[in-house]
């Protein structure tokens, strides 16, 4: 698919986006170009020592930020494939610099959408988050509005043009960047307290291979205004505290600014116009989109994809065998 074409990832350096990259040139040989767009100069150093652009002719680096629209329009150029990756993404940092958020999520977001379709880019796959379905922390809802903002900007299109946007919402990607597993094996190794918020805590799992794995399949299948929900496993945090220290101490520390005890990546809401179609759920805008995907099941009244009630979960095994 890829061969002979122009990829670009924003946020290219970071958890997913270098392991895309790798994914990438493992798999195609023949790419016309891979450009890595981001904003961190030493992150691209970092990578071009793993990923040379001598051995890897097709990789380009490009410095720039999804704030600056004209940086973008320059970057887009000739570009057939983008994976918008870029995000400020704390929680608790959101809470106390909204307004940073805001430019980089919500701003960005339509930047993307505008320098994608003045440059007739094919396909714009943007990543999402669970914290985006009924969210109750700014970070969830920059997300949600860039979620609306992408799926909204296929009504935008030129009629001549076959630019489509999708978004893919996934769960926390096991042990990446940001994630507390590697804080936790920290604490661990020096038998400090765990801090848990709340022994009820769960939440959805998905590995970088997975994730991987629903982009290149919405590249490959999405028809434009999606949002795309792999189906999940669930877990407690309190196993993955015991999984990781049989004997733990915990200190449960209370609910922190803007965190959910459980995350949603379907509500009640949405699962109005939300079809199964076997591996995969899709959130559509409308009714009329389902006729698009044949052999689809539509959704009970009541159900919530929500992680504590979920029918798939990582115990303590499954989990320390993940660590």
């Amino acid at each position: 698919m890829f061969n002979n074409k122009t990829i670009l990832i924003t946020g290219g350096t970071g958890s997913f986006g270098k392991a895309f990259v790798e994914h990438l040139l493992k798999k195609y040989k023949k790419m016309k170009k891979l450009i890595i767009f981001s904003r961190d100069e030493y992150k691209q150093y970092e990578l071009k020592k793993k990923f040379p652009q001598s051995e890897f002719k097709c990789l380009r680096y490009f410095l720039g930020d999804v704030r600056d629209l004209k940086r973008l329009n320059l970057a887009f150029r000739d570009v057939d494939f983008i994976v918008h990756a870029a995000a400020l993404k704390q929680v608790d940092t959101a809470e106390y610099n909204p307004f940073e958020f805001v430019n980089t999520n919500i701003i960005g977001a339509q930047n993307i959408i505008e320098a994608a379709i003045q440059n007739k880019v094919k396909k714009v796959i943007a990543l999402s988050t669970d914290k985006a379905c009924s969210p109750i922390n700014l970070y969830g809802a920059t997300k949600l509005c860039s979620d609306k903002l992408f799926i909204s900007s296929n009504n935008m299109v030129p009629s001549k043009s076959d630019t489509f946007f999708s978004v893919v919402r996934y769960g926390n990607v096991f042990a990446s960047r940001g994630s507390v597993i590697p804080f936790f094996l920290k604490l661990s190794k020096k038998n400090q307290p765990f801090p848990l918020t709340d022994p009820q805590m769960t939440r959805f799992n998905i590995s970088m291979d997975e994730a991987i794995e629903t982009v290149m399949w919405s590249f490959k299948n999405a028809k434009g205004a999606e949002i795309i929900v792999p189906k999940l496993k669930s877990f407690k945090i309190i196993d993955l505290i015991n999984s990781i220290n049989s004997k733990p101490k915990i200190k449960v520390i209370g609910i922190r600014p803007g965190e959910k005890i459980h995350e949603e990546l379907i509500s009640q809401s949405d699962n109005k116009l939300t079809i199964d179609i076997g591996k995969y759920y899709l959130i559509l805008p409308s009714k009329e989109l389902f006729k698009k995907y044949k052999n689809h099941l539509t959704l009970k009244k009541d159900f919530i994809y929500r992680s504590d009630l979920n029918s798939q979960w990582l115990n303590k095994d499954d989990l320390r065998k993940m660590l």
